[in-house]
């Protein structure tokens, strides 16, 4: 007898449907052909073992199972329970005619449990595009895919509900999931609070600016001065992410199998990967490619603690995506693009042994040292970095003061007042959206600047040595300082206050 069901595989962040075909003839065998990879040449002992331990039995015919379309490689063990679904069906210990209209995806135990999959955001999204009149999937991975309204989303915990549910014996109930309900709900209280802060109010100022223009942000200084805890409170003033930013950053962990029984992310990621991390793990790829750190920091954060000891060669494959807003990893067939539109922060010391020109310092740097510690990140690299911020260690007085500074909240107001000026300001672009993403047209038409303005940035780039690359660079962050001011022109002071954060522009900044 042959029969049909249908699962699904997932490349890059969009799946495809697969239709899987078991046909049970005379004979003995079990042959499985359609491109499967080895975890799935193996899922016939989990079915054996899950079936009997179910009542159930693998019939002792000859199975031939197709995975179609032929020629689409298919890997990973969540299509256990769609072979063993369409074997019963085939053998006649499934009497139902709907199996069909539905996508069917797990992995089984061999007490015949089902375990969670990976991307069943895409999966489910996929399956209403198609028209498929409802998806079976492991319970974990329920509320995930039920953000999907117009698909009946069944969560099971074993493949002896998924048997009883298609011979009629039970009903299961669809997971309900209120999209916009998940949405809204938000933390009163972030995890890290700017108010927990002491001192450092000129570094406030600057993570405000950058969560205001969306700007990528470098902080240099000593061990303990606080670059590290700054960073971690830089999410807290990021305005809140849109719907479509939701369901896009959702997506992506989804295909990752990040989302723990989460329905929908409704914060913005803030991943901070070891220093010793590969290009792999940073851009995404391996033999069947999964999403990087720049991609699960999509439209997030991406922190990088202590940037000089990151491995050159992972340091420039950042540059692409940091400039295109999304990475493409080539294998000899295919080709998948994950998005990655985040805020880079970084942190640095400023020398080898972390002190720089201070002579109370326990370990000093010569200039030779220092020259090479800093060439580790490129010219290039930088060119993509707006902010450049020396952090100088906090006074005890100010350490010790047990009044709170101003809230997260509070800093966050006037960022989403910013963000929102921008918005109205690039409402006809659909590739910028924040002062960060304009291109030098777009900079000469919205930081026009008046003779005193022009004369004082003439005169910081000679007598600061500053770079020639930090020109527009200058001239955006001075754009969000207007947009944080609610002034619609850019004058002298906004550009006199971006100068100061074009600390490793300046030749000479080594001593």
């Amino acid at each position: 007898m042959l029969t049909k069901v249908f699962g699904s595989a997932v490349f890059g962040v969009d799946a495809t449907t697969i239709t899987v075909e078991v046909n049970i003839d005379k004979g003995i065998g079990y042959h499985l052909v359609g491109l499967p990879d080895n975890a799935i040449k193996e899922s016939c002992y989990r079915i054996a073992a899950a079936l009997k331990n179910t009542g159930y039995e693998l019939p002792g015919k000859k199975i031939t199972i197709n995975m179609a379309p032929a020629d689409l490689r298919k890997e990973g063990s969540a299509y256990d329970a769609t072979l063993a679904i369409g074997i019963l069906e085939a053998s006649g210990q499934i009497k139902s005619s709907e199996t069909d209209q539905y996508i069917i995806m797990g992995e089984l135990s061999l007490d015949g449990s089902l375990q969670p999959i990976k991307g069943a955001l895409p999966i489910a999204i996929k399956a209403k595009e198609e028209g498929f009149k409802g998806f079976i999937l492991p319970q974990q991975n329920a509320k995930e895919a039920a953000i999907v309204s117009g698909l009946d989303v069944y969560g099971v915990e074993n493949v002896s509900q998924v048997i009883d549910f298609f011979n009629g014996k039970t009903v299961l109930e669809p997971t309900i999931v209120n999209t916009r309900e998940e949405f809204f709900k938000t933390l009163d209280f972030p995890e890290f609070d700017f108010a927990e802060v002491r001192g450092q109010e000129s570094i406030k100022r600057c993570m405000e600016i950058a969560a205001a223009g969306g700007h990528n942000l470098i902080l240099i200084g000593p061990p303990g001065a606080g670059k590290t805890m700054l960073a971690k409170r830089l999410p807290s003033i990021l305005p809140p992410m849109t719907l479509k930013e939701a369901l896009e950053t959702t997506k992506i962990h989804s295909v990752a199998g990040k989302m723990k029984d989460i329905g929908l992310m409704n914060q913005r990621p803030f991943r901070s990967p070891h220093h010793n991390t590969s290009c792999s793990a940073i851009a995404g790829g391996g033999s069947y490619p999964q999403p990087g750190e720049i991609s699960l920091a999509h439209n997030g954060v991406l922190f990088l603690d202590e940037l000089p000891e990151f491995k050159r060669d992972v340091l420039e494959v950042m540059r692409q995506p940091l400039e295109d807003r999304e990475v493409t990893i080539s294998r000899s067939k295919f080709t998948i693009t994950y998005p990655s539109s985040f805020m880079l922060v970084a942190s640095m010391n400023p020398s080898p042994g972390g002190y720089f020109n201070d002579p109370d310092a326990p370990v000093s740097s010569s200039p030779a040292e220092m020259q090479r510690y800093l060439s580790k990140i490129s010219g290039p690299l930088l060119d993509r970095i707006d902010i450049h911020v020396e952090v100088t260690p906090v006074p005890f007085e100010k350490l010790s003061d047990v009044r709170n500074g101003e809230s997260s909240v509070e800093i966050r107001k006037r960022v989403i007042a910013a963000r929102d000026i921008q918005s109205k300001r690039f409402e006809k672009l659909e590739s910028i959206h924040y002062n960060a993403q304009m291109t030098t047209k777009h900079i000469r038409e919205h930081c026009k600047l008046d003779d005193t303005s022009l004369q004082l940035l003439k005169s910081a780039m000679e007598r600061l040595n500053l770079s020639a690359r930090a020109y527009d660079r200058i001239l955006k962050v001075s754009r969000t300082i207007a947009d944080l001011e609610g002034s619609e022109s850019v004058k002298s002071d906004h550009i006199s206050e971006a100068i100061q954060y074009r600390s490793l522009d300046r030749e000479g900044w080594l001593g």
